[in-house]
């Protein structure tokens, strides 16, 4: 395949010899010279430290995606209020997430081709666009699909963002960008709900979206003035794959769509589930199909030949998987088994971001001595028993408890996620970091959604048999009068309303059983799959 070097390929395949030593490259070192991925490897090196305004501009752009998804939850009480559709409201974010998730490949391929510069000014404009359409909007249909147009930026700025982190920073430097972008998550955790907050009750719900105006319009004019990308070695620019663009597009957006759907709209096994999931499958082997004849495809199949990229995918579907439980679940527990308020449970859940940028900052005096594969083994063990420590928690908890727990799963998870990013970026030159970043981020997008799905299903099981076998009366008949009961449990008798509350301390604890088995498999993936050291370019090379 175009663009593929052999030596790297078979530097993949390698691994653990017999006696458990590397048969591969002893260390997360470069590769012999001469072993570097096509596409202008050779003058991949960094250059000098990219000016302050540079950095600012990429951490503007991706508070604009971080800040997203919280700062519209706040403001949905409002928004229903003021343009209807209760039914459907869900779609502002799943909406948004589709477009990301299934745009990220087509991103990553484009930014490979053309530059990340133009896909990225293009993401941000297209962004600022889906913005003032969103501020426009007349109904929630409109406003749906307004949030899709600005889920299509998204995708770009998500990509392109973290693969300019790795262009710009030579590798001893990359923990250092990496900790900030993770600084500007853990930072839009807690200011999102607050800031969407104070807009929606002193404003109008309409200013979320709004104030996204001057920050893309910023974050715009300071890449176009600063933003130099270096200068690369020419190589081949093939024709663009929009047939496989709009594979990729149809069959991810009918994948996410199903698993969104099922078991909310309709029943897992009803005509639409079944029929949406088998026409996914039907569109996946179409995509399979077309990226084979594709002279420069947009899902390369290099992507899953190689092992240290095949490994960091699976393992980053499921990190997106076992975060559907901190993230999804744990205010549910906090505000209806804690009996905490909104803003109380909020805080449950983010100490978790605190944490996480510290330990990310840190795994680079890991790695170095004992590999990125084995720091990230160590990040992963170490959330797997403290997601199962969660089940260990007597009924009911004192808050600090689950608390302590998302203090110690973020920090956890820092020292997981950062290595395999670095890592996996570090064994690609610039003509492949695009595409292998973006297969990276859209695997973990995959993973939370199929994640969402999942633990949903364990959700409304452990629900359903927690009221069914009832030793009260007085408790909800279906499972979609389980959520009203919680927001009023005052109306249940006294006997009723525990009983409630500990099916969702049941149906939390199976919940996250289901994120420390996505935490054991991600360990097995990393051991099993992953070659022991990572194959890095002899240009990437941290000096000593």
């Amino acid at each position: 395949m175009q663009g593929e070097g052999i030596s790297v390929a078979s530097a993949e395949s390698t691994g653990p010899g017999p006696d458990g030593t590397p048969s591969g490259p002893a260390a997360d070192t470069p590769l012999p010279a001469g072993h570097a991925t096509g596409g202008g490897a050779a003058a991949d090196k960094p250059a000098a430290r990219p000016p302050t305004p540079v950095v600012a501009s990429l951490m503007l752009g991706m508070a604009l995606v971080a800040l997203d998804s919280t700062i519209v939850a706040t403001a949905v009480p409002q928004i229903v209020g003021d343009l209807g559709g209760f039914s459907v409201f869900s779609w502002l974010f799943s909406g948004y997430l589709l477009a990301v998730t299934v745009t990220l490949p087509v991103y990553g391929k484009l930014s490979d081709t053309f530059g990340r510069k133009p896909v990225l000014l293009f993401g941000i404009g297209l962004f600022l666009v889906g913005s003032l359409l969103c501020a426009s909007a007349w109904n929630m249909a409109a406003l749906i699909a307004f949030r899709i147009v600005q889920g299509l930026g998204g995708g770009a700025l998500q990509g392109t963002i973290q693969t300019l982190a790795a262009d710009l920073y030579p590798l001893k430097e990359r923990p250092r960008i990496q900790a900030r972008m993770s600084s500007v998550w853990a930072t839009s955790a807690v200011a999102g709900p607050a800031l969407g907050g104070l807009l929606a009750s002193y404003a109008h719900w309409r200013w979320i979206f709004l104030i996204n105006l001057p920050l893309a319009g910023l974050a715009l004019w300071m890449i176009a003035r600063h933003l130099t990308e270096p200068v690369r070695s020419p190589g081949r620019r093939g024709p663009i794959d929009w047939a496989g663009a709009l594979a990729v597009f149809a069959c991810g957006g009918l994948l996410l769509f199903a698993l969104v759907q099922g078991g909310v709209a309709w029943p897992w096994l009803s005509a639409p589930s079944l029929g949406l999931l088998g026409a996914s499958a039907l569109l996946a082997a179409v995509v399979v199909r077309v990226e084979r004849r594709a002279e420069e495809p947009i899902l390369p199949g290099w992507v899953w030949r190689r092992r240290t990229i095949a490994a960091v995918n699976l393992a980053m579907g499921a990190l997106g998987l076992l975060m559907v439980a901190p993230m999804v679940f744990m205010p549910t527990y906090a505000q209806s088994v804690l009996g905490l308020g909104p803003v109380g449970a909020g805080l449950v859940m983010s100490v978790m971001t605190l944490s996480w940028p510290v330990t990310a900052a840190c795994s680079q005096h890991v790695y170095r001595r004992i590999g990125f594969r084995d720091t990230a083994a160590v990040g992963i063990a170490l959330a797997a028993l403290i997601l199962f420590s969660f089940t260990l928690l007597p009924y009911p908890a004192r808050p600090w408890q689950p608390a302590l727990i998302m203090l110690l799963l973020g920090g956890a998870l820092g020292l997981f996620q950062l290595p395999l990013i670095v890592g996996v970026q570090s064994t690609v030159g610039w003509a492949e970091r695009g595409t292998t970043t973006a297969s990276v981020l859209f695997c973990r997008q995959v993973g939370q959604s199929v994640g969402a799905a999942l633990l949903a299903a364990v959700a409304n099981a452990t629900f359903a048999a927690r009221l069914t076998d009832a030793p009260v009366s007085g408790l909800p008949e279906h499972l979609d009068d389980v959520a009203k009961a919680l927001d009023r449990p005052e109306l249940l008798p006294a006997a009723a309303a525990d009983h409630l509350r500990e099916a969702v301390a049941a149906a939390v604890e199976h919940i996250f059983l289901g994120a420390t088995a996505a935490a054991v498999a991600a360990l097995l993936v990393l051991l099993l799959v992953a070659p022991r050291r990572f194959p890095v370019l002899p240009e990437l090379r941290e000096e000593d």
